[in-house]
């Protein structure tokens, strides 16, 4: 795997990758159901999300609904399901915005990272993090590097010894240190997450 290769230059992301092997990034199909999982899992464990997710396809027969069929849902329906008042509204924001501008793969493919964060977080509930899980994990974009990520910036505190009393320096100190794993950012940004569960030996820092 060429990223492999390149992210392997860092000692500290090279005993990653050999702890963990490679990792792959895949493509989903519906944008507008994955941006809804994600408003719907924010501040929520994944076993949590995952069961309130499952209710939410129940509503449409297991399947993954249209845009439209989530406009045409109740919101007393989305709320029994476990759902608050605000992301009620968010997720029938997202499904709004993707009936009234879409975001189907064909137009958000032409759009740099940048153009896609600022074209989807015109939606009330959506912000920058969201945006750019959604450029990884349903884009399949490469190089993205999620900054405000607690995991992320715990990672690289206890890997990079970096001091995060300095808001600004610890920030400027990420983006140098992560510049260097350009153009595979988002691989490396998987790496540290892993970090994060389930740490390898690192002894010989």
């Amino acid at each position: 795997m060429e990223y492999t290769l390149h992210l392997s230059k860092d000692k500290k992301l090279k005993k990653l990758i050999d702890h963990h092997g490679t990792i792959t990034l895949k493509k989903q199909k519906n944008i507008c159901t994955y941006l809804c999982a994600s408003i719907m899992s924010q501040q929520l464990s994944t076993k949590v999300a995952d069961v309130i997710y499952q209710r939410f396809l129940n509503l449409y027969g297991g399947n993954e609904p249209t845009a439209e069929q989530v406009v045409a849902t109740a919101h007393e329906t989305l709320r029994a399901i476990g759902l608050s008042n605000a992301k009620v509204s968010y997720v029938q924001n997202v499904a709004r915005f993707a009936i009234e501008h879409g975001m189907e793969h064909t137009r958000l493919h032409k759009m740099d990272d940048e153009e896609v964060i600022t074209y989807l977080t015109q939606i009330k509930g959506v912000g920058r993090w969201t945006v750019e899980m959604l450029l990884m994990f349903a884009l399949k974009r490469e190089d993205v590097f999620a900054l405000d990520d607690l995991g992320v910036q715990n990672a690289m505190i206890a890997l990079y010894k970096l001091d995060r009393t300095d808001k600004k320096k610890f920030r400027e100190d990420m983006l140098r240190i992560s510049k260097k794993w350009s153009p595979y950012r988002s691989y490396a940004c998987m790496y540290l997450w892993r970090w994060k569960d389930n740490p390898p030996p690192l002894k010989n820092r």
